[in-house]
């Protein structure tokens, strides 16, 4: 008898648990059987934020120009791809993340990831000098923070995480210590450092949406497809995989196969958003938790397109009224963790009362 396949979701398993009749054919079937539960409300609510996005993305480039066109424009679109990056970026790696660890609470960025991001780019530079550093290409250097962190990752995952036996408040824990120990690290070494090799990697590190390296951009985005593609091609398993260990393991699935490839993608699309703009804490809570409430399923599919979608509207409004009506007198990294803060503090207060 053959294990069932293991890319079942929980819908797909119960009905494939049940007898079917041998005359019965897929077209025969009615239409409410092989519709997903809540498709139409999807469909809704993919179509009015990407209107919303849209109407973001003319906001944006339009605003206050004054006719001033060939200086503005080519500024605000490299603002704007910067904006949809580390958007999607940020959305499908949360996602992910939070199947993988069976909490909506957590994010990577909660669990020290984007410090560890922080701590890998400044030891390769203060080890490497500030001669070395200058001269290498920034592909070959984000390339070599990307790879270095996808190892420390598995290995902070696999340490903080553990084998999910452990409770919320214990991992949380665990992840504020492991990322207060990388920025003590971090800070450290920006002390002890050379000052050249120090503004090297602030001038790497810590981009803002406005100040992009449009060849990191576009290497960023390449990579960005090739991962939101891999985490499209997984949804199913992660649909499983929200399932639980146990659950997942008995319709089939090699769960240590999937947690690590999903987590390698959690890595990449870290470097990734870190790399463009440096840490932005919270974010990827906000547009997760967003998101599971708009589409109301468990279908990672729907999930992450609505993620990214809700992120993009977010950072891309948000810039624009920092940007024009602000005047810049602030920063959207911090008005995301203002708002993130809170939110993550409630939740943690709400999971407590359970």
């Amino acid at each position: 008898m053959h294990a069932p396949d293991a890319t079942l979701s929980r819908d797909d398993a119960v009905v494939t648990a049940a007898p079917a009749a041998p005359a019965t054919t897929a077209s025969s079937l009615p239409t409410a059987r092989r519709t997903p539960p809540g498709a139409a409300r999807v469909r809704r609510v993919v179509l009015a934020l990407t209107a919303a996005t849209l109407g973001a993305a003319a906001l944006l480039l339009t605003w206050g120009v004054d006719g001033h066109w060939d200086f503005a424009l080519p500024r605000r679109l490299e603002t704007l791809a910067a904006l949809v990056i580390v958007g999607a970026a940020v959305a499908v790696a949360t996602v992910v993340f939070q199947t993988v660890t069976a909490s909506r609470i957590l994010t990577p960025s909660i669990m020290g990831f984007d410090s560890l991001y922080v701590l890998v780019a400044t030891l390769i530079v203060w080890s490497t000098g500030a001669a070395t550093a200058l001269a290498m290409p920034p592909l070959a250097l984000f390339a070599l923070n990307t790879g270095v962190m996808l190892g420390a990752s598995l290995l902070l995952f696999r340490a903080v995480i553990g084998d999910g036996t452990r409770g919320l408040y214990t991992t949380v824990l665990a992840g504020v210590i492991a990322g207060t120990l990388f920025s003590s690290i971090s800070g450290f070494l920006f002390r002890v450092m050379d000052p050249n090799a120090f503004d090297v990697l602030m001038a790497d590190l810590f981009a803002s949406f406005t100040s992009i390296d449009t060849t990191l951009l576009a290497v960023g985005a390449v990579v960005l497809t090739a991962a939101v593609a891999g985490a499209f091609a997984m949804a199913r398993r992660l649909d499983v995989l929200a399932l639980g260990r146990d659950g997942a393991i008995g319709v089939g699935l090699d769960h240590r196969r999937t947690v690590m490839l999903a987590m390698a993608l959690v890595a990449v699309l870290v470097s990734v958003s870190t790399a463009l703009v440096g840490p932005v804490t919270f974010l990827g809570l906000l547009v997760a938790n967003l998101a599971y409430r708009l589409t109301g399923t468990h279908r990672h599919g729907a999930n992450l397109l609505v993620a990214m979608l809700v992120a993009a509207v977010a950072l891309v409004l948000g810039q624009a009224l920092l940007q024009h009506v602000l005047a810049f007198n602030g920063t959207l990294g911090s008005l995301i963790s203002l708002v993130g803060g809170v939110v993550f503090i409630a939740m943690l207060i709400k999971e407590s009362r359970r």
